[in-house]
């Protein structure tokens, strides 16, 4: 019996699926393993307690495993995906594929063929594949510059639009805590970082934290009806709908599309499609109005389905 591994190695968790020749044995998730994000340690770490409980899941023994494939974030780096592909070879023996996450992403939405994909995770991107199986990309630049809709953009730009909130409210100084104690979201994001008191919660802030941690807060409290958090949510689908909009626009992919399909295959990917209606539904609007008509999925692509799609093929190949 073969038995095939699927990874999607994101900033935020790691999933790991494992595959028998007939069908999915089972599917687990571990910490983050963006190298980037989290350093070699601690990728190298969930990605191990990944594999391994994975694999004693599906009860079978890592060096069973035939072929893997890991989506990592970064990975057109050498150095990036030489690691990766160095750290998964301690426990499985196997032929190792690393790619980077759009490439599973892709093949988990539209297989070979095409389709534009939106990935928000922690991070985000736009990626897209003509029937010739040209490409073209937008956005995914990094946190500091760029990221557009991700979790860590609606984080950072939660906290900004609250401290503009409490200088709005506060009438000095003085009452600015209990300026900030009078907003849900203050209670929300300041729980979500395990914080007491506004000072803590400005200079955790101003210290690079996690902002990508603070999504689910922002969702519970705009769930709730809160009008500020909804604004921030309903931005980060206009703004992973602008990335969408560069890559269905670029001439390659709409000169080809426009003469194998009547529309533009679309798909959403990533944690902050999947936990924000208010978001999918701020996406949605937004690319319905492109001038290419636009097919897409209302489902949140999972990307390790991908990743095994891939190990598979690459397998029979062989």
């Amino acid at each position: 019996m073969a038995y095939y591994l699927g990874i999607d190695g994101g900033g935020s968790k790691t999933t790991c699926a494992v595959e028998d020749e007939a069908h999915q044995l089972e599917i687990v998730t571990a910490g983050p393993s963006n190298i980037t994000r989290v350093g070699k340690v601690r990728a190298r770490e969930a990605l191990h307690q990944a594999i391994r409980q994975a694999c004693q899941a599906a009860k079978i023994d890592p060096r069973q495993v035939k072929r893997t494939c890991i989506g990592a974030a970064g990975a057109a780096r050498k150095e990036v995906a030489d690691a990766v592909r160095e750290m998964v070879a301690e426990l499985i023996p196997g032929e190792i594929e690393v790619v980077g996450d759009m490439e599973i992403a892709l093949a988990a939405a539209f297989g070979k063929g095409p389709g534009v994909i939106i990935i928000a995770g922690t991070g985000s991107i736009a990626y897209g594949r003509d029937a010739q199986g040209r490409t073209a990309r937008a956005g995914g630049w990094g946190y500091a510059i760029s990221d557009e809709g991700s979790a860590h953009w609606i984080g950072r730009t939660a906290v900004s639009a609250l401290l503009r909130a409490i200088d709005q409210d506060a009438q000095d100084q003085e009452n600015a805590q209990s300026a900030a104690e009078a907003l849900p979201l203050f209670s929300e994001l300041k729980a979500a970082w395990k914080l007491h008191s506004l000072d803590e919660f400005v200079r955790t802030a101003n210290s690079s934290p996690d902002f990508a941690a603070l999504l689910p807060a922002v969702v519970v409290v705009a769930d709730a009806g809160d009008a500020l958090p909804q604004r921030v949510l309903t931005q980060a689908g206009d703004e992973l709908a602008k990335l969408a909009g560069i890559v269905v626009r670029r001439s390659l992919v709409r000169r080809s599309f426009a003469e194998d399909v009547s529309s533009v295959p679309l798909a959403m990917v990533g944690g902050v499609f999947r936990h924000s209606s208010r978001v999918r539904e701020s996406f949605s609007n937004e690319v319905r109005k492109f001038e290419v008509p636009i097919d897409l999925n209302p489902q949140v692509v999972e990307p390790v389905v991908g990743a095994l799609q891939r190990a598979r093929e690459a397998a029979g190949k062989s």
